[in-house]
Protein backbone atom coordinates (compact mmCIF):
# COMPACT_ATOMS: atom_id res chain seq x y z
CA UNK A 1 0.00 0.00 0.00
CA UNK A 2 1.22 3.48 -0.85
CA UNK A 3 2.06 5.83 1.99
CA UNK A 4 -0.69 8.31 2.83
CA UNK A 5 -0.67 11.54 0.83
CA UNK A 6 -3.02 14.50 1.09
CA UNK A 7 -5.42 15.09 -1.78
CA UNK A 8 -4.42 17.93 -4.10
CA UNK A 9 -6.93 20.79 -4.24
CA UNK A 10 -8.51 21.82 -7.51
CA UNK A 11 -7.57 25.12 -9.15
CA UNK A 12 -10.78 26.72 -10.34
CA UNK A 13 -8.91 29.40 -12.28
CA UNK A 14 -8.28 26.58 -14.77
CA UNK A 15 -11.16 26.45 -17.20
CA UNK A 16 -11.36 22.65 -17.20
CA UNK A 17 -12.02 22.60 -13.45
CA UNK A 18 -14.37 25.60 -13.56
CA UNK A 19 -16.37 24.05 -16.40
CA UNK A 20 -16.68 20.75 -14.53
CA UNK A 21 -17.80 22.55 -11.38
CA UNK A 22 -20.45 24.49 -13.28
CA UNK A 23 -21.80 21.20 -14.66
CA UNK A 24 -21.92 19.72 -11.15
CA UNK A 25 -23.78 22.75 -9.83
CA UNK A 26 -26.38 22.50 -12.60
CA UNK A 27 -26.79 18.77 -11.96
CA UNK A 28 -27.26 19.24 -8.22
CA UNK A 29 -29.66 22.11 -8.80
CA UNK A 30 -31.99 19.68 -10.57
CA UNK A 31 -32.13 17.52 -7.40
CA UNK A 32 -32.99 20.26 -4.91
CA UNK A 33 -36.09 19.77 -2.78
CA UNK A 34 -36.08 15.96 -2.65
CA UNK A 35 -37.29 14.14 0.44
CA UNK A 36 -34.93 11.83 2.33
CA UNK A 37 -35.86 9.08 4.77
CA UNK A 38 -34.24 7.97 7.98
CA UNK A 39 -32.07 4.85 7.62
CA UNK A 40 -32.33 2.40 10.52
CA UNK A 41 -30.83 -1.05 10.07
CA UNK A 42 -30.92 -0.52 6.32
CA UNK A 43 -34.64 0.33 6.35
CA UNK A 44 -35.83 3.73 5.12
CA UNK A 45 -38.37 5.29 7.46
CA UNK A 46 -40.58 8.35 7.12
CA UNK A 47 -42.30 10.29 9.89
CA UNK A 48 -45.31 12.57 10.02
CA UNK A 49 -43.28 15.62 11.02
CA UNK A 50 -40.70 17.00 8.58
CA UNK A 51 -37.65 19.26 8.63
CA UNK A 52 -36.42 21.40 5.74
CA UNK A 53 -32.84 22.28 4.85
CA UNK A 54 -32.55 25.56 2.97
CA UNK A 55 -29.92 27.47 1.01
CA UNK A 56 -28.34 30.18 3.20
CA UNK A 57 -27.72 32.28 0.08
CA UNK A 58 -31.39 31.97 -0.94
CA UNK A 59 -33.40 30.87 2.12
CA UNK A 60 -36.55 30.40 0.05
CA UNK A 61 -34.78 27.59 -1.83
CA UNK A 62 -35.28 24.18 -0.20
CA UNK A 63 -32.31 21.84 -0.45
CA UNK A 64 -33.96 18.79 1.06
CA UNK A 65 -36.90 17.59 3.15
CA UNK A 66 -36.07 15.38 6.13
CA UNK A 67 -37.85 13.36 8.76
CA UNK A 68 -38.19 14.57 12.34
CA UNK A 69 -37.28 11.46 14.29
CA UNK A 70 -38.64 10.99 17.80
CA UNK A 71 -36.60 9.61 20.71
CA UNK A 72 -38.43 6.31 20.12
CA UNK A 73 -37.04 6.13 16.58
CA UNK A 74 -33.63 6.99 17.99
CA UNK A 75 -33.97 4.01 20.34
CA UNK A 76 -34.74 1.79 17.34
CA UNK A 77 -31.58 3.06 15.68
CA UNK A 78 -29.51 2.19 18.75
CA UNK A 79 -31.03 -1.29 18.78
CA UNK A 80 -30.22 -1.76 15.09
CA UNK A 81 -26.65 -0.60 15.71
CA UNK A 82 -26.22 -3.09 18.57
CA UNK A 83 -27.52 -5.90 16.37
CA UNK A 84 -25.03 -4.99 13.65
CA UNK A 85 -22.22 -4.70 16.21
CA UNK A 86 -22.46 -8.39 17.08
CA UNK A 87 -20.99 -9.28 13.68
CA UNK A 88 -19.20 -6.08 12.66
CA UNK A 89 -16.84 -6.20 15.65
CA UNK A 90 -15.50 -9.56 14.40
CA UNK A 91 -14.86 -8.40 10.83
CA UNK A 92 -11.14 -8.39 10.11
CA UNK A 93 -9.61 -4.91 10.52
CA UNK A 94 -8.15 -5.12 7.03
CA UNK A 95 -11.63 -5.67 5.59
CA UNK A 96 -13.07 -2.81 7.64
CA UNK A 97 -10.26 -0.59 6.34
CA UNK A 98 -11.07 -1.65 2.79
CA UNK A 99 -14.54 -0.13 3.18
CA UNK A 100 -12.91 3.22 3.95
CA UNK A 101 -10.64 2.98 0.92
CA UNK A 102 -13.65 2.16 -1.26
CA UNK A 103 -15.58 5.08 0.21
CA UNK A 104 -12.62 7.35 -0.59
CA UNK A 105 -12.65 6.11 -4.19
CA UNK A 106 -16.39 6.78 -4.40
CA UNK A 107 -15.91 10.33 -3.11
CA UNK A 108 -13.19 10.90 -5.70
CA UNK A 109 -15.62 9.90 -8.44
CA UNK A 110 -18.31 12.16 -6.95
CA UNK A 111 -15.95 14.92 -5.83
CA UNK A 112 -17.50 17.83 -7.70
CA UNK A 113 -21.02 16.63 -7.03
CA UNK A 114 -20.38 16.55 -3.26
CA UNK A 115 -18.73 19.95 -3.42
CA UNK A 116 -21.75 21.34 -5.26
CA UNK A 117 -24.02 20.10 -2.47
CA UNK A 118 -21.76 21.92 0.01
CA UNK A 119 -22.13 25.11 -2.02
CA UNK A 120 -25.92 24.92 -1.91
CA UNK A 121 -26.55 23.60 1.60
CA UNK A 122 -23.97 25.43 3.72
CA UNK A 123 -22.88 28.34 1.51
CA UNK A 124 -19.29 27.31 0.77
CA UNK A 125 -17.43 28.91 -2.09
CA UNK A 126 -16.05 26.57 -4.72
CA UNK A 127 -12.57 26.46 -3.16
CA UNK A 128 -13.88 25.99 0.39
CA UNK A 129 -16.23 23.23 -0.76
CA UNK A 130 -13.46 21.42 -2.61
CA UNK A 131 -11.27 21.65 0.49
CA UNK A 132 -14.04 20.05 2.55
CA UNK A 133 -14.46 17.18 0.09
CA UNK A 134 -10.71 16.64 -0.24
CA UNK A 135 -10.39 16.49 3.55
CA UNK A 136 -13.13 13.85 3.72
CA UNK A 137 -11.16 11.72 1.25
CA UNK A 138 -8.02 12.24 3.33
CA UNK A 139 -9.72 11.17 6.57
CA UNK A 140 -10.90 7.95 4.96
CA UNK A 141 -7.51 7.13 3.51
CA UNK A 142 -5.64 8.05 6.70
CA UNK A 143 -7.91 6.25 9.16
CA UNK A 144 -7.96 3.12 7.02
CA UNK A 145 -4.17 2.95 7.19
CA UNK A 146 -4.22 3.75 10.90
CA UNK A 147 -6.50 0.79 11.58
CA UNK A 148 -4.00 -1.50 9.90
CA UNK A 149 -1.32 -0.11 12.20
CA UNK A 150 -3.39 -0.66 15.34
CA UNK A 151 -4.33 -4.18 14.20
CA UNK A 152 -0.67 -5.16 13.82
CA UNK A 153 1.25 -6.75 16.73
CA UNK A 154 1.85 -4.11 19.38
CA UNK A 155 5.27 -3.72 21.03
CA UNK A 156 5.37 -4.98 24.63
CA UNK A 157 8.19 -6.09 26.91
CA UNK A 158 8.80 -9.86 26.58
CA UNK A 159 8.68 -12.08 29.66
CA UNK A 160 10.16 -15.59 29.73
CA UNK A 161 7.53 -18.27 30.36
CA UNK A 162 4.62 -16.18 29.06
CA UNK A 163 3.13 -15.37 25.69
CA UNK A 164 1.78 -11.81 25.94
CA UNK A 165 -0.03 -9.54 23.56
CA UNK A 166 -1.89 -6.26 23.59
CA UNK A 167 -4.88 -6.00 21.29
CA UNK A 168 -7.27 -3.17 20.59
CA UNK A 169 -11.00 -3.93 20.63
CA UNK A 170 -14.00 -1.73 19.78
CA UNK A 171 -16.16 0.00 22.36
CA UNK A 172 -19.64 -0.77 21.03
CA UNK A 173 -22.33 1.57 19.71
CA UNK A 174 -21.66 5.28 19.48
CA UNK A 175 -23.64 8.41 18.73
CA UNK A 176 -21.93 10.69 16.23
CA UNK A 177 -23.07 14.33 16.13
CA UNK A 178 -21.07 16.31 13.54
CA UNK A 179 -21.17 20.07 12.84
CA UNK A 180 -22.67 21.95 9.90
CA UNK A 181 -19.53 23.92 9.01
CA UNK A 182 -17.55 20.90 7.74
CA UNK A 183 -20.55 18.68 7.06
CA UNK A 184 -18.70 16.24 4.82
CA UNK A 185 -15.12 16.12 6.12
CA UNK A 186 -15.75 16.12 9.86
CA UNK A 187 -18.92 14.04 9.54
CA UNK A 188 -17.18 11.38 7.45
CA UNK A 189 -14.08 11.44 9.65
CA UNK A 190 -15.97 11.06 12.92
CA UNK A 191 -18.30 8.39 11.56
CA UNK A 192 -15.78 6.23 9.76
CA UNK A 193 -13.14 6.43 12.51
CA UNK A 194 -15.73 4.74 14.72
CA UNK A 195 -16.66 2.25 12.01
CA UNK A 196 -13.14 1.21 11.02
CA UNK A 197 -12.30 0.44 14.65
CA UNK A 198 -15.17 -2.05 14.79
CA UNK A 199 -17.91 0.05 16.32
CA UNK A 200 -21.35 0.78 14.92
CA UNK A 201 -22.93 4.20 14.80
CA UNK A 202 -26.07 6.26 15.06
CA UNK A 203 -25.33 9.35 12.97
CA UNK A 204 -27.34 12.48 13.73
CA UNK A 205 -26.18 15.26 11.40
CA UNK A 206 -26.57 18.95 12.14
CA UNK A 207 -30.00 20.33 11.28
CA UNK A 208 -28.45 22.83 8.84
CA UNK A 209 -26.62 20.16 6.81
CA UNK A 210 -28.51 16.86 6.67
CA UNK A 211 -28.37 16.54 2.87
CA UNK A 212 -24.60 16.16 2.85
CA UNK A 213 -24.86 13.31 5.37
CA UNK A 214 -27.67 11.70 3.35
CA UNK A 215 -25.46 11.79 0.26
CA UNK A 216 -22.66 10.17 2.25
CA UNK A 217 -25.08 7.43 3.28
CA UNK A 218 -25.60 6.84 -0.45
CA UNK A 219 -21.85 6.33 -0.72
CA UNK A 220 -21.87 3.80 2.12
CA UNK A 221 -24.68 1.87 0.46
CA UNK A 222 -22.83 2.01 -2.86
CA UNK A 223 -19.74 0.39 -1.36
CA UNK A 224 -21.80 -2.32 0.36
CA UNK A 225 -21.32 -1.40 4.02
CA UNK A 226 -23.56 -3.82 5.93
CA UNK A 227 -26.94 -2.47 7.10
CA UNK A 228 -27.00 -1.16 10.65
CA UNK A 229 -23.31 -0.33 10.84
CA UNK A 230 -24.22 3.33 10.24
CA UNK A 231 -27.78 4.41 11.02
CA UNK A 232 -28.96 7.85 9.85
CA UNK A 233 -31.44 9.87 11.94
CA UNK A 234 -32.45 13.51 11.73
CA UNK A 235 -34.27 15.55 14.36
CA UNK A 236 -33.99 18.13 17.09
CA UNK A 237 -30.88 18.13 19.21
CA UNK A 238 -32.80 19.03 22.35
CA UNK A 239 -35.05 15.96 22.08
CA UNK A 240 -33.60 13.30 19.77
CA UNK A 241 -29.97 14.21 20.41
CA UNK A 242 -30.35 14.37 24.17
CA UNK A 243 -32.20 11.03 24.25
CA UNK A 244 -29.45 9.34 22.24
CA UNK A 245 -26.77 10.71 24.54
CA UNK A 246 -28.65 9.69 27.71
CA UNK A 247 -29.59 6.18 26.57
CA UNK A 248 -27.81 3.47 28.63
CA UNK A 249 -27.03 1.55 25.43
CA UNK A 250 -24.85 4.40 24.13
CA UNK A 251 -21.21 3.50 24.74
CA UNK A 252 -19.59 6.66 23.39
CA UNK A 253 -20.49 10.07 22.00
CA UNK A 254 -18.44 11.91 19.39
CA UNK A 255 -19.47 15.55 19.01
CA UNK A 256 -18.16 18.61 17.22
CA UNK A 257 -19.96 21.92 17.68
CA UNK A 258 -20.55 24.72 20.15
CA UNK A 259 -19.20 24.96 23.68
CA UNK A 260 -22.70 25.13 25.18
CA UNK A 261 -23.90 21.94 23.50
CA UNK A 262 -20.61 20.12 24.11
CA UNK A 263 -20.75 20.85 27.83
CA UNK A 264 -24.38 19.74 28.00
CA UNK A 265 -23.50 16.46 26.25
CA UNK A 266 -20.65 15.92 28.70
CA UNK A 267 -22.98 16.54 31.64
CA UNK A 268 -25.76 14.26 30.39
CA UNK A 269 -23.32 11.50 29.47
CA UNK A 270 -21.73 11.59 32.93
CA UNK A 271 -24.97 10.42 34.56
CA UNK A 272 -25.36 6.63 34.82
CA UNK A 273 -28.95 5.50 34.23
CA UNK A 274 -30.23 2.09 35.34
CA UNK A 275 -28.92 -0.70 33.15
CA UNK A 276 -25.76 1.10 32.04
CA UNK A 277 -22.63 -0.93 32.79
CA UNK A 278 -19.91 1.46 31.53
CA UNK A 279 -18.69 5.01 31.82
CA UNK A 280 -19.54 6.61 28.50
CA UNK A 281 -16.58 7.87 26.56
CA UNK A 282 -17.11 11.45 25.42
CA UNK A 283 -15.14 13.13 22.65
CA UNK A 284 -16.19 16.76 22.32
CA UNK A 285 -14.55 19.31 20.09
CA UNK A 286 -15.98 22.75 20.71
CA UNK A 287 -15.19 26.36 19.95
CA UNK A 288 -12.29 28.74 19.71
CA UNK A 289 -11.33 32.38 20.08
CA UNK A 290 -8.22 32.13 17.99
CA UNK A 291 -5.47 34.73 17.83
CA UNK A 292 -2.73 35.65 15.41
CA UNK A 293 0.16 37.54 17.01
CA UNK A 294 2.03 40.01 14.81
CA UNK A 295 5.44 40.89 16.19
CA UNK A 296 7.45 44.06 15.59
CA UNK A 297 9.85 42.29 13.22
CA UNK A 298 7.16 40.44 11.25
CA UNK A 299 6.63 40.59 7.49
CA UNK A 300 3.58 42.83 7.89
CA UNK A 301 2.22 42.23 4.39
CA UNK A 302 2.37 38.47 4.87
CA UNK A 303 0.77 38.84 8.30
CA UNK A 304 -2.08 40.92 6.90
CA UNK A 305 -2.70 38.34 4.16
CA UNK A 306 -2.66 35.47 6.67
CA UNK A 307 -4.99 37.21 9.09
CA UNK A 308 -7.54 38.10 6.40
CA UNK A 309 -7.52 34.56 4.98
CA UNK A 310 -7.90 33.09 8.48
CA UNK A 311 -10.58 35.53 9.63
CA UNK A 312 -12.83 35.65 6.57
CA UNK A 313 -12.42 32.31 4.78
CA UNK A 314 -15.82 30.60 4.85
CA UNK A 315 -17.24 33.73 6.47
CA UNK A 316 -15.25 33.12 9.65
CA UNK A 317 -17.38 30.04 10.37
CA UNK A 318 -14.48 27.81 11.37
CA UNK A 319 -13.59 26.96 14.94
CA UNK A 320 -10.00 27.61 13.82
CA UNK A 321 -10.75 31.06 12.35
CA UNK A 322 -8.70 34.06 13.45
CA UNK A 323 -11.05 36.31 15.37
CA UNK A 324 -8.32 38.32 17.13
CA UNK A 325 -5.24 39.96 15.64
CA UNK A 326 -2.87 40.91 18.45
CA UNK A 327 -0.37 43.38 17.04
CA UNK A 328 2.73 44.85 18.66
CA UNK A 329 2.46 48.63 18.89
CA UNK A 330 5.32 49.54 16.53
CA UNK A 331 3.65 47.88 13.50
CA UNK A 332 0.02 48.32 14.56
CA UNK A 333 -0.89 51.21 12.25
CA UNK A 334 0.83 49.70 9.20
CA UNK A 335 -0.81 46.33 9.80
CA UNK A 336 -4.28 47.82 10.30
CA UNK A 337 -4.09 49.80 7.06
CA UNK A 338 -3.05 46.72 5.09
CA UNK A 339 -5.82 44.60 6.60
CA UNK A 340 -8.45 47.27 5.97
CA UNK A 341 -7.41 47.56 2.30
CA UNK A 342 -7.65 43.81 1.82
CA UNK A 343 -10.99 43.47 3.61
CA UNK A 344 -12.63 46.27 1.65
CA UNK A 345 -11.71 44.41 -1.55
CA UNK A 346 -13.43 41.17 -0.49
CA UNK A 347 -16.31 40.20 -2.77
CA UNK A 348 -19.38 38.72 -1.10
CA UNK A 349 -22.13 36.93 -2.96
CA UNK A 350 -23.95 33.67 -3.76
CA UNK A 351 -21.31 30.93 -3.81
CA UNK A 352 -22.86 28.97 -6.68
CA UNK A 353 -21.48 31.79 -8.80
CA UNK A 354 -17.67 31.96 -9.15
CA UNK A 355 -15.57 34.93 -8.15
CA UNK A 356 -16.72 35.49 -4.58
CA UNK A 357 -14.35 35.09 -1.62
CA UNK A 358 -17.23 35.06 0.89
CA UNK A 359 -20.73 33.64 0.81
CA UNK A 360 -23.59 33.77 3.35
CA UNK A 361 -23.53 32.86 7.02
CA UNK A 362 -25.38 29.66 7.78
CA UNK A 363 -28.83 30.93 8.80
CA UNK A 364 -30.89 33.91 9.87
CA UNK A 365 -30.30 33.22 13.57
CA UNK A 366 -26.54 33.28 13.05
CA UNK A 367 -26.85 36.49 11.05
CA UNK A 368 -28.75 38.21 13.87
CA UNK A 369 -26.23 37.01 16.46
CA UNK A 370 -23.26 38.22 14.42
CA UNK A 371 -24.85 41.63 13.81
CA UNK A 372 -25.55 41.96 17.55
CA UNK A 373 -21.86 41.31 18.27
CA UNK A 374 -20.91 43.90 15.67
CA UNK A 375 -23.11 46.48 17.35
CA UNK A 376 -21.48 45.63 20.67
CA UNK A 377 -18.08 45.89 19.01
CA UNK A 378 -18.83 49.40 17.78
CA UNK A 379 -19.05 50.45 21.43
CA UNK A 380 -15.85 48.58 22.33
CA UNK A 381 -13.61 49.72 19.51
CA UNK A 382 -13.35 51.60 16.22
CA UNK A 383 -15.15 50.23 13.17
CA UNK A 384 -12.62 50.06 10.34
CA UNK A 385 -14.48 48.05 7.70
CA UNK A 386 -17.86 46.40 7.20
CA UNK A 387 -20.25 46.48 10.11
CA UNK A 388 -23.55 45.70 8.43
CA UNK A 389 -25.76 43.15 6.75
CA UNK A 390 -25.64 43.20 2.97
CA UNK A 391 -28.78 43.67 0.87
CA UNK A 392 -30.56 40.77 -0.75
CA UNK A 393 -32.39 37.63 0.24
CA UNK A 394 -29.44 35.69 1.63
CA UNK A 395 -27.79 35.72 5.03
CA UNK A 396 -24.94 37.97 3.96
CA UNK A 397 -22.83 39.94 6.43
CA UNK A 398 -20.04 42.27 5.36
CA UNK A 399 -16.53 41.30 6.47
CA UNK A 400 -15.98 43.44 9.55
CA UNK A 401 -12.85 44.78 11.25
CA UNK A 402 -13.00 46.53 14.63
CA UNK A 403 -9.76 48.08 15.89
CA UNK A 404 -8.50 49.33 19.25
CA UNK A 405 -10.32 46.57 21.09
CA UNK A 406 -9.42 45.95 24.73
CA UNK A 407 -8.13 42.43 25.48
CA UNK A 408 -11.05 41.67 27.80
CA UNK A 409 -13.79 43.24 25.68
CA UNK A 410 -16.80 41.08 24.85
CA UNK A 411 -15.89 40.77 21.17
CA UNK A 412 -12.34 39.81 22.20
CA UNK A 413 -13.55 37.01 24.49
CA UNK A 414 -16.73 35.42 23.14
CA UNK A 415 -16.87 33.21 20.07
CA UNK A 416 -18.77 35.04 17.33
CA UNK A 417 -18.46 32.42 14.56
CA UNK A 418 -18.78 34.94 11.78
CA UNK A 419 -16.79 37.41 9.67
CA UNK A 420 -15.69 39.71 12.52
CA UNK A 421 -12.07 40.49 13.38
CA UNK A 422 -11.03 42.30 16.55
CA UNK A 423 -7.64 44.03 16.36
CA UNK A 424 -5.86 44.41 19.70
CA UNK A 425 -2.77 46.51 20.40
CA UNK A 426 0.04 44.92 22.47
CA UNK A 427 2.98 46.70 24.13
CA UNK A 428 5.51 44.06 23.12
CA UNK A 429 5.81 40.37 22.26
CA UNK A 430 5.43 39.13 25.83
CA UNK A 431 2.32 41.23 26.27
CA UNK A 432 0.95 39.83 23.00
CA UNK A 433 1.41 36.26 24.23
CA UNK A 434 -0.29 37.08 27.52
CA UNK A 435 -3.27 38.49 25.62
CA UNK A 436 -3.34 35.48 23.29
CA UNK A 437 -3.74 33.20 26.33
CA UNK A 438 -6.41 35.26 28.09
CA UNK A 439 -9.53 33.45 26.83
CA UNK A 440 -11.18 30.23 28.01
CA UNK A 441 -10.36 28.58 24.70
CA UNK A 442 -7.18 27.05 23.33
CA UNK A 443 -7.70 25.77 19.80
CA UNK A 444 -5.50 27.42 17.15
CA UNK A 445 -3.09 30.31 17.05
CA UNK A 446 -0.37 31.76 14.87
CA UNK A 447 2.63 34.01 15.26
CA UNK A 448 4.30 36.18 12.63
CA UNK A 449 7.90 36.92 13.59
CA UNK A 450 11.39 36.62 12.12
CA UNK A 451 12.97 35.94 15.53
CA UNK A 452 13.99 32.36 16.30
CA UNK A 453 14.08 33.15 20.02
CA UNK A 454 10.50 34.42 19.92
CA UNK A 455 9.36 31.38 17.96
CA UNK A 456 10.82 29.14 20.65
CA UNK A 457 9.23 31.24 23.39
CA UNK A 458 5.83 31.04 21.71
CA UNK A 459 6.18 27.26 21.35
CA UNK A 460 6.47 27.06 25.13
CA UNK A 461 3.95 29.72 26.15
CA UNK A 462 1.18 29.97 23.52
CA UNK A 463 -1.34 27.50 24.97
CA UNK A 464 -3.23 26.13 21.97
CA UNK A 465 -3.62 22.70 20.42
CA UNK A 466 -2.55 23.84 16.95
CA UNK A 467 0.13 26.52 16.71
CA UNK A 468 1.45 27.94 13.44
CA UNK A 469 4.30 30.28 12.58
CA UNK A 470 4.38 32.75 9.71
CA UNK A 471 1.24 31.29 8.14
CA UNK A 472 -2.51 31.38 8.67
CA UNK A 473 -4.15 29.57 11.59
CA UNK A 474 -6.72 27.69 9.48
CA UNK A 475 -6.30 24.86 7.00
CA UNK A 476 -5.06 21.93 9.09
CA UNK A 477 -4.17 18.98 6.86
CA UNK A 478 -4.99 15.39 7.79
CA UNK A 479 -1.85 13.60 8.94
CA UNK A 480 0.18 16.81 8.84
CA UNK A 481 -1.53 18.91 11.52
CA UNK A 482 -3.43 16.64 13.97
CA UNK A 483 -6.31 18.86 15.06
CA UNK A 484 -7.86 19.56 18.46
CA UNK A 485 -7.67 22.12 21.24
CA UNK A 486 -7.25 22.74 24.94
CA UNK A 487 -9.44 24.15 27.72
CA UNK A 488 -13.00 24.96 26.55
CA UNK A 489 -12.05 24.08 22.99
CA UNK A 490 -12.67 20.44 23.82
CA UNK A 491 -10.94 17.18 24.60
CA UNK A 492 -8.03 17.70 22.19
CA UNK A 493 -9.01 14.74 20.03
CA UNK A 494 -6.28 15.37 17.44
CA UNK A 495 -8.45 14.40 14.50
CA UNK A 496 -6.36 13.32 11.56
CA UNK A 497 -3.53 12.23 13.84
CA UNK A 498 -2.03 8.95 15.05
CA UNK A 499 -3.84 9.15 18.41
CA UNK A 500 -7.36 9.63 17.07
CA UNK A 501 -8.48 6.03 16.58
CA UNK A 502 -7.58 5.26 20.20
CA UNK A 503 -10.65 7.29 21.17
CA UNK A 504 -12.83 4.53 19.67
CA UNK A 505 -10.85 1.57 20.99
CA UNK A 506 -10.01 -0.07 24.31
CA UNK A 507 -6.83 -2.01 24.96
CA UNK A 508 -6.94 -5.63 26.10
CA UNK A 509 -3.87 -7.32 27.56
CA UNK A 510 -3.75 -11.10 27.03
CA UNK A 511 -1.25 -13.38 28.78
CA UNK A 512 -0.71 -17.13 28.40
CA UNK A 513 1.67 -19.20 30.52
CA UNK A 514 3.87 -21.42 28.36
CA UNK A 515 6.46 -24.15 28.94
Amino acid sequence: MKAFQNTDLLDFTKEEHARAMRRAIESVKSELGREYGLIVGGERIKTAEKLASTNPARPSEVIGIFQKASPEVGARALAAAWTAFQTWRDVEPSRRAEFLFRAADALRRRRLEMSAWLVFEVGKTWAEADGDTAEAIDFLEFYGREMLRYAAPQPIVPLPGERNELVYVPLGVGVVIPPWNFPLAIMAGMTMAAVVTGNTVVLKPASDSPTIAAKFMDVLEEIGLPPGVVNFVTGDGSTLGRALVADPRTRFISFTGSKAVGLEINEVAAKVPPGQIWIKRVVVEMGGKDSIVVDSDADVEAAAAGVVASAFGYQGQKCSACSRAIVVDSVYKDFLERVATRVRAIKVGPPDEPGYFMGPVINERAKRTILAYIEKGKTEGVLVAGGEALPGEGNFVAPTVIADVAPKAVIAQEEIFGPVLAVIRAKDFDDALDIANNTEYGLTGAVYTRSRDKIEKAKRRFHVGNLYFNRKCTGALVGVHPFGGFNMSGTDSKAGGRDYLLLFLQAKSVSEKIG
